[in-house]
């Protein structure tokens, strides 16, 4: 195939939202999926509906080492196995790429396949559902937002932000991706926690007092291996996390949960990602998230025993599920 504008690799729910509306605005798309996704795609096109309704053609490529060049390649699989789908590409001409996955890994690996004078860090504030029938829930808009890893203030950063956000996704690029970066992963890492052992939407196990407890605790504690990188997190992510990391532990437990009375009444639905994976039967990006901030904080001989507790706890129901679906 010529030269792409955008490869998207991963045609889930954040992949499949980017893509259908950059082509929709006219630009050149390719989606790299396989198997029944692959053929969902072919067949109907992207289908968003939710804050966007409409259906799109896209092209799709099953096999990702056909792609010769594209001018940014839009990493949205899940974390696990990203190494195995990249593989493929490297001998690709990729322009820039940056990644959507949750986790502080993903920048390590794209930078692994392409150098990483070519990697953006990025981070999406977006939230969507891809439904069995091949549509996607377009849930919540709120940013994406990318930057140079060094912090610099690029064009090339500027012109990518500010196409997709002119397709219709938000987006914007920031000096202070890392920090954005560490910022959403605190927050993730304590709401994915939360989401797949109380099985809850977002605004309930935000609003208890326990769970709040627990979140704000596993914030605390993601925010020290933060301090420990040299890393400064932000207010600007779903929850206020250097707020949270500065206050008393009761002062961070009203935060946590005024935030969830806000979500009740912005996003009553919301769910995680990680909950969405937990009751389709999907694997859980377990490793390349917790995993990864327990090796790093091993590394540095820093202690994280809440973080630790819970990437055993995760893990061990994650390894249940998976041996009750298993013939006996």
């Amino acid at each position: 195939m010529d030269t792409v504008e955008f490869a998207v690799l991963g045609a889930g729910a954040m992949g499949s939202i980017i893509g259908a509306h950059l082509a929709r605005s006219g630009h050149s798309v390719v989606m790299l999926a396989r198997g029944q996704r692959a053929r969902q795609i072919e067949q109907q096109g992207l289908h968003i509906t939710g804050l966007s309704a409409f259906s799109q053609p896209v092209p799709v490529m099953s096999e990702a080492s056909q792609l010769r060049r594209a001018k940014l390649l839009i990493l949205a699989t899940k974390t696990y196995g990203t190494e195995a789908a990249l593989a493929p590409l490297r001998r690709a001409d990729i322009g820039a790429a940056f990644s959507v996955q949750n986790g502080l890994m993903k920048n390590e690996q794209l930078a692994n396949a392409f150098g990483r004078d070519r990697v953006l860090g990025a981070l999406a504030n977006l939230s969507g559902e891809l439904l069995p029938s091949g549509e996607v829930l377009f849930t919540r808009n709120a940013m994406l937002t990318l930057g140079e890893l060094d912090g610099a203030d690029s064009a090339r950063a500027q012109q990518i932000a500010a196409t997709i956000d002119a397709s219709g996704v938000r987006a914007v690029a920031s000096g202070d991706i890392l920090s954005l970066e560490w910022s959403k992963f605190a927050s993730w890492a304590g709401m994915m926690v939360l989401s797949v052992t109380t099985r809850a939407v977002s605004w309930k196990y935000l609003s208890d007092s326990g769970s709040a407890l627990v979140l704000v605790r596993l914030v605390q504690e993601i925010g020290l291996l933060a301090a420990a990188c040299g890393i400064a997190l932000s207010d600007r992510s779903t929850l206020p996390v250097a707020t949270i990391c500065r206050v008393s532990e009761q002062q961070a437990l009203e935060v946590v949960q005024n935030a969830g009375l806000e979500m009740k009444s912005r996003a009553l639905k919301h769910r995680m990602s990680t909950l969405q994976d937990l009751e389709a039967g999907r694997p859980l990006e377990i490793e390349e998230t917790l995993g990864y901030a327990l090796r790093e904080a091993a590394r540095l001989q820093l202690r994280l025993p809440l973080l630790d507790s819970c990437y055993h706890l995760v893990s061990a129901l994650d390894r249940i599920r998976g041996e009750s679906r298993s013939p006996s």
